[in-house]
């Protein structure tokens, strides 16, 4: 018993409608000029965006491992100060040699916080200008490389 529908008219239908398959790309793009890129190049162009990118990077962590070392350094500093003032308090003296030395002390942490500040805004800020730099440069440059590559795919 032959469960399979009857082959009636399917040859005609095949020949009516072309198959996807039998589509011939190359016949449609005969006339399109593909100018490939160098890939090598474009790849080497990467290559050199990484690793700029890599030196930025490596430029920011040391600049932040500097900043936080001199944090670290001031505030060691500052607990020291604060360990000497007290230890002045504990000494007895008059309400008058008190205030002065609580004035002078105020004072110079004042100073020094404000120094410090600044000292700290010129590392992070040095930091961060390195990186950028690097970064700038390998823009810059990868803007030249890709005009250089349309001029010589021009040139094709």
């Amino acid at each position: 018993m032959n469960v399979l529908p009857p082959k009636t008219g399917t040859a005609f239908m095949s020949e009516a409608r072309p198959s996807f398959f039998d589509f011939d790309v190359t016949k449609m793009m005969a006339d399109f000029r593909f100018r490939p890129f160098d890939i090598e190049a474009l790849m080497a162009c990467q290559r050199r965006n990484i690793e700029a990118l890599s030196q930025a990077n490596q430029l920011a962590v040391e600049g932040m491992q500097a900043v936080a070392k001199r944090q670290i350094e001031i505030t060691r500093q500052a607990v020291e100060d604060v360990s000497a003032l007290l230890r002045d308090l504990a000494q007895p003296a008059s309400p008058e040699d008190r205030i002065a030395k609580n004035t002078e002390y105020a004072k110079q942490m004042l100073e020094k916080s404000v120094n410090h500040g600044r000292e700290i805004t010129m590392l992070a800020t040095k930091a961060g200008s390195e990186a950028a730099d690097v970064l700038r440069k390998r823009a810059t440059e990868g803007f030249d490389e890709f005009r250089d590559l349309a001029k010589q795919q021009a040139a094709r």
